[in-house]
């Protein structure tokens, strides 16, 4: 895969958001593809990740999709493998790592600036698509840093494989 792949793939995810998606949905439906998975099925199985994990201002669902497609990428498929876990796990803590680095939190209520009060009482409803939603929040470039991320974990991983 060519790094124009790869930022065609980071592009989409944000396409997806801007599209109406939520931003677990926009990252994993960039990549799904890689793993056999169809785009209908990506979206249905993230779309519960969506506001910090049923809009409870968890983590980020950006930061889920990362964790999902890490799943997907290297996630054991024997429940006794140990190893395949903990191989796993240590590529979900370290991509995790960088983009709390570089978005200050994994927690989608501190990543929206919002207080306690409004972490506790959010509702389930999705917020309205208007174009003062995506002028306010900063999810569109946290989902765009989360499939960056994961892009250049690929290039990297298989850059070294190919060597």
């Amino acid at each position: 895969m060519t790094e124009q792949e790869l930022e065609a793939r980071v592009n989409r995810a944000v396409d997806n958001f801007m599209q109406g998606y939520g931003c677990c949905q926009s990252v994993v439906a960039a990549f799904c593809d890689l793993y056999g998975m169809d785009e209908t099925m990506a979206l249905k199985v993230a779309a519960g990740f969506g506001g910090g994990v049923g809009r409870l201002r968890m983590m980020c669902g950006a930061v889920s999709g990362i964790v999902m497609l890490v799943g997907l990428d290297c996630g054991q498929t024997v429940g006794s493998d140990r190893e395949g876990k903990s191989a796993c796990y240590k590529v979900v803590q370290q991509l995790l790592a960088q983009s709390e680095a570089e978005n200050g939190s994994l927690i989608c209520a501190e990543i929206l600036g919002l207080k306690g009060h409004e972490k506790a009482t959010s509702s389930y409803v999705a917020s309205p698509r208007t174009a003062e939603y995506y002028k306010t929040r900063p999810c569109a470039a946290k989902v765009e840093s989360a499939a960056r991320i994961f892009a250049k974990y690929l290039w990297e991983k298989y850059s070294d494989e190919n060597k």
